[in-house]
């Protein structure tokens, strides 16, 4: 499918989550962040001082996915320079973690449950940093200027939206106290259409705003946070928060097809996890069958289980353990994996390869995986200003809630990314001091001949790179609308033999693969809530799509 035909199969804007335009645009989760990041662009601000208005607006507009103490990948393309970079604003352990945290005294798992909403579960939160350094090194604005929208959204408060009615009903028991007193005022629970302020978080806001990120790593609100994770037995310290620095590096690529595929690399696992199963699908020609057919359900389930396995076996901190990065990217090594796959059957033997052999590094160490448990939340949004520039990030506090623990005066929730550690101690993403969890946040931008054609990326922990994968291929192989190749149902797996699936898969398909020895879910739900950006290099077009899983949209600067 070329590009010609994909741009030409755009449809026109008629729906509030499509726009298309020129001059700039954003998409997000929220009406309200992406509304002031193209409020921003439209003032002469640029892509990434767009994003970080955004980050702070959804701080406010969805508290319980991201907020001041979130982790987040942020990527920004520069048109001008024509790289891409990726800043490393991600969680890291504080010192005094240790690698026995999720196991009880006879050394077995604690449950998911269990770990996940103490103090132990809180990592050192990277998000603020990870802005200060991406403004610094590719925004044209101050620090307080892209707050001010945000501390005037607080100020005047945010409707509450089905986003935050769903969370209530199915995660309210991750809530601490002090969050329960804000989110269940007088004991009953903020409903859908009512207006919320938190003046707790406004103050906050303000002082971030006023003394910068020092005052959250080193002042007064350094102070609370770390009085109040210690209070519920965690392990953050003043100096984690001082010590803490964000990255920037230049971002891994990968190709498929004709196209040229930019992610985060490792501690991010979703970047690799997407070129991989980019890679093998390339190989197998999926755009040969119908996107409704059961073989295209086929290999993307089989791929999923294929990637997973390697995943668990060989992802984390390459500042710990050396990890084989080229091996598992080689194309030998990959046409091997796909002896895996027959089309007959799901095949029950899907473990991890021998990657070392096509890798330079040859130095494995002895690892251990262990499924990580799903139904982490999220929230990703873009930025794409008249230049060309792109900045998009992928920003969370982990699971719905986070921890559960707001910090009392300040208004914000507390992430729980020490759950994005394997708990098993001999596992290689194991917990240890002062490392980063794998993440499986994957923001993309796609380039053809050089020149970006789209970005996108999703929410959803383990399934966010099967939301992005499906969502590219309806888009580059099928010739999708963005809207439409969002709203194509999709499908996640892990290495075992039970599929996630969205309304709509076909039943033909799902017979078929039950059939294979697949098993589908009783009910279908949500995968991942998708923001994407198509970009015609030509014309100056853009074209965006928001996921209807959550109510928000895409803003052009000059739509049309």
């Amino acid at each position: 499918m070329t590009m010609e035909h994909i741009w030409a199969n755009q449809k026109e804007a008629s729906h509030r989550q499509k726009a298309r335009g020129k001059n700039g645009m954003t998409a997000s989760a929220t009406e309200e962040a992406s509304q002031i990041g193209a409020d921003v662009l439209s003032n002469g601000g640029n892509a990434m001082d767009a994003l970080a208005a955004m980050q702070f607006a959804l701080a406010v507009a969805e508290p319980f996915n991201t907020g001041l103490a979130a982790s987040g990948f942020i990527m920004y393309y520069d048109a001008k320079r024509q790289k891409t970079f990726v800043v490393n604003g991600h969680s890291i352990a504080p010192n005094k973690a240790h690698k026995n945290v999720f196991v009880d005294e006879h050394q077995d798992i604690i449950s998911f449950i269990e770990r996940s909403t103490p103090g132990t579960a809180v990592a050192v939160p990277g998000i603020l940093k990870g802005f200060e350094k991406a403004l610094e090194e590719f925004g044209t604005m101050n620090w307080a200027d892209v707050m001010t929208p945000a501390v005037k959204l607080s100020e005047e408060g945010v409707r509450v939206n089905l986003t935050w009615n769903t969370g209530l009903e199915r995660f309210s028991d991750r809530l601490g106290e002090e969050a329960r007193t804000f989110f269940f005022p007088d004991g009953v629970p903020l409903t859908e259409g009512e207006v919320v302020v938190n003046e707790q978080l406004t103050k906050t806001l303000k002082l971030v705003q006023e003394k910068g990120t020092d005052a959250f790593y080193k002042g007064e609100i350094a102070d609370a946070l770390v009085k109040t994770v210690q209070s519920f037995d965690g392990f953050i310290e003043k100096e984690d928060l001082e010590k803490y620095e964000a990255t920037v590096s230049e971002a891994m690529t990968g190709t498929y097809e004709d196209y040229t595929i930019a992610v985060p690399s490792p501690p991010n696992g979703g970047g690799f996890s997407l070129l991989y199963m980019l890679k093998l699908l390339e190989k197998l020609n999926i755009a040969q069958y119908d996107v409704h057919s059961w073989e295209k359900y086929y290999m993307i389930a089989e791929v999923l289980r294929i990637m997973t396995a390697d995943k668990l076996a060989f992802m984390g901190d390459p500042a710990f353990y050396d990890i084989p990065l080229e091996g598992l990217l080689h194309n030998d090594y990959l046409t091997k994996r796909m002896e895996l796959l027959n089309f007959e059957f799901r095949n029950d033997s899907i473990t991890e390869g021998n990657p070392w052999d096509y890798d330079k590094v040859k130095q494995p160490h002895h690892q251990k995986s262990n499924k990580k448990e799903p139904g982490s939340e999220t929230t990703h949004f873009i930025a794409v200003d008249r230049d060309g520039n792109i900045a998009t990030c992928t920003s969370s506090l982990e699971h719905f809630f986070g921890s559960g623990i707001m910090v009392p005066g300040y208004g914000f929730l507390l992430n729980n990314d020490m759950t994005d550690f394997d708990p098993d101690p001999a596992g290689i993403n194991s917990v240890e001091p002062g490392k980063y969890p794998v993440s499986m946040k994957t923001p993309t931008i796609v380039f053809k001949d050089g020149e970006p054609v789209l970005t996108l990326g999703s929410p959803g922990g383990p399934t966010i790179p099967a939301s992005v994968l499906q969502t590219m291929i309806h888009i580059l192989d099928y010739g999708m609308d963005v809207k439409d190749a969002i709203e194509e149902p999709r499908i996640y797996n892990g290495t075992g033999p039970l599929i996630w699936h969205e309304e709509g898969i076909p039943e033909k398909a799902k017979r078929k693969l039950e059939q294979m020895n697949y098993q589908f879910d009783n009910i279908a739900l949500s995968i991942g809530n998708v923001q994407a950006v198509l970009l015609n290099p030509k014309t100056g077009e853009l074209f965006g799509g928001s996921d209807s899983s959550r109510p928000g949209i895409p803003v052009a600067v000059n739509p049309f």
